[in-house]
């Protein structure tokens, strides 16, 4: 029996693919290449909306899997309630996690030892130098220790870090040490130099960046989002930016993408990159081979990997 996939990369730029699957390429246009309704594994396009990454759910009656080429999931998870029960919500981990950690010791550095600074002089044809603040002897703490986080403290290693400091949602012990559940945080801000944000996006974490926990981080202390924007309450940052107490490095904020006349723009002490920490030349391989073990396990009916959730009936959930 033939199966119908969607896949916004060409089937003919991915080799490996199974046979006995019937590859139709849709990059989020206007016009459909077959009908949703024969369509039994969906991958969501990447780098287009929510809006259109979801508008085929409700005529794909017949999906198992919805497959994501971005870490989150939060793009797609509402339209999931659109979808009959057992189908299988699946996301790219082993996708981003060099990129996105390459780009957050990008900003840290840069934030750091004062990049902007250099370039907006450099226009100016001015020499300016300066004392600036080392991540060398930094306490750095991660909020969000998944694939991304552990990561990000691969690369955070040569650069003789005084201490790694890990929280995720729940508490665990790993090789290199604890992992804080998010109830230790109160205790855990004051201690740190640099926080790094890499939680997803969901109930727990949405706010979790609020008055309260910026008013815990310590005096010159930086904080990193490179998770979603929405975990950060903007305008409690934008007091504590304005105040000059904490510096900010954020590759994703709340609203996005950041309007033109945002104040958060002109905030004193903030880095901004426009969500770019996964869309860099190690995506392509990496997204590839995901599909191709995907595609391969489920032609073969065996179990996916990087499932998150399985659709339940509607009127349970």
């Amino acid at each position: 029996m033939t199966a119908d996939v969607w896949l916004p990369i060409p089937p003919d730029d991915i080799e490996g693919l199974p046979d006995g699957l019937d590859y139709r390429y849709w990059d989020g246009g206007e016009e459909y290449p077959a009908d949703p309704a024969d369509c039994r594994f969906y991958v969501v396009p990447y780098m287009k909306s929510a809006a259109t990454g979801m508008r085929p759910l409700p005529e794909m009656r017949s999906l198992e899997v919805v497959q994501t080429l971005s870490a989150g999931i939060d793009h797609v998870e509402p339209g999931l309630k659109l979808l009959r029960p057992g189908v299988r919500l699946c996301n790219a981990r082993g996708v981003h996690e060099a990129s996105t950690s390459e780009l957050t010791l990008a900003l840290i550095l840069a934030s750091l030892r004062g990049i902007p600074d250099f370039v907006r002089a450099q226009d100016r044809g001015e020499w300016r130098g300066g004392f600036r603040p080392a991540l060398a002897d930094r306490s750095v703490l991660i909020v969000g220790y998944g694939s991304i986080g552990a990561a990000i403290e691969d690369r955070l290693a040569p650069f003789e870090i005084a201490r790694v400091v890990r929280v995720a949602r729940s508490g665990r012990t790993t090789e290199r040490g604890p992992v804080h559940p998010f109830t230790e945080l109160p205790a855990l801000l004051p201690e740190a130099d640099i926080v790094i944000l890499s939680t997803p996006l969901n109930d727990t974490t949405r706010g979790l960046v609020d008055e309260t926990f910026l008013g815990r981080m310590k005096d010159g202390a930086l904080l990193v989002n490179i998770g979603r924007g929405a975990v950060v309450d903007t305008e409690a940052l934008l007091a504590e930016l304005a105040a000059g107490r904490i510096t900010a490095a954020l590759d994703v904020t709340d609203p996005e993408p950041l309007p033109r006349e945002h104040p958060l723009w002109r905030a004193p002490g903030v880095l901004i990159s426009p969500h770019v920490g996964g869309p860099t030349t190690a995506f392509p391989p990496r997204a590839r081979r995901l599909l191709v073990g995907q595609l391969s396990r489920f032609a073969n009916g065996e179990p996916l990997a990087n499932v998150i959730l399985t659709t339940e009936d509607a009127e349970g959930r």
